[in-house]
């Protein structure tokens, strides 16, 4: 027992040597009390909450919009029936000076509207007269005319509709369809 006692304390004064005479330990002096060791658990708590947080504000973001958009029910001229000949189209900015539209007379003579941001990558789609449909030029996604459904393209979803009313000569926006 007498000779492990020696041992034990030869190698206490050879790690105390040591440590005084490492030469990095002079140069990059650690004060461990000082550093704030962070546990896995502790990361993957701040992750998984950080990642959690994003999730819902992107989600308000999305309610927010939509609630505001629905909620927009303002009027706006447009202007005379007679700009919109049959078969013809008129661009507008509705509800506001942000939101480009587009005003579609179609060849049965029914008076529809759209907003111009195409679903699929927010292209401004256009109304291709000879076809009757309307078109976005950026990756061929065509709507139809009538419903502003897709009819091809990689585009999913039908274009918002913009509820217009014709009021004596003047056309008005009143609103979005739901």
């Amino acid at each position: 027992m007498t000779t492990e006692i020696k041992e034990t304390s030869g190698e206490a004064q050879n790690c105390a040597c040591c440590s005084k005479n490492r030469k990095y330990q002079q140069d990059f002096p650690i004060e461990w009390e000082g550093d704030h060791y962070v546990s896995r658990r502790e990361m993957v708590k701040f992750l998984t909450l950080g990642s959690l947080l994003l999730a819902m504000a992107n989600w308000a973001t999305v309610f927010a919009r939509k609630l505001v958009r629905r909620d927009s029910s303002a009027v706006k001229l447009l202007g005379p029936v007679s700009d919109l000949d049959k078969n013809g189209a008129m661009l507008f900015r509705y509800p506001t000076d942000e939101s480009p539209c587009i005003a579609i007379r179609t060849p049965k003579g029914d008076l529809v509207a759209y907003s111009q941001v195409c679903t699929h990558l927010s292209c401004a789609v256009i109304y291709d007269k000879s076809e009757s449909q309307l078109v976005c030029p950026c990756h061929r996604g065509i709507f139809n005319v009538d419903q502003g459904a897709p009819i091809a393209g990689p585009p999913t979803r039908a274009l918002p509709r913009v509820k217009i009313e014709q009021r004596g000569d003047q056309i008005f926006a009143t609103g979005w369809e739901a």
